[in-house]
């Protein structure tokens, strides 16, 4: 598991995996979802790793919190 240290605490990093397994779509779109959330968080300067999506982000955009 990869987390990132973000304002005091850790965030884990969902893989496309995943992020299919959750929310219950194939692996292409897990994999076009995590690539269309990365180009969001880029544009507001944040550092993306390929692949991986902070979960709390994720869960936050897709209303699942």
């Amino acid at each position: 598991r990869t987390y990132v240290r973000k304002a005091g605490f850790m965030s884990r990093m969902m893989q496309a995996l995943e992020v299919a397994d959750l929310l219950q779509v194939s692996r292409a779109t897990a994999y076009k979802i995590v690539k269309q959330l990365n180009e969001e968080l880029e544009q507001r300067g944040f550092f993306t790793i390929r692949g991986k999506i902070p979960e709390e982000y994720l869960r936050k955009r897709f209303n699942l919190l």
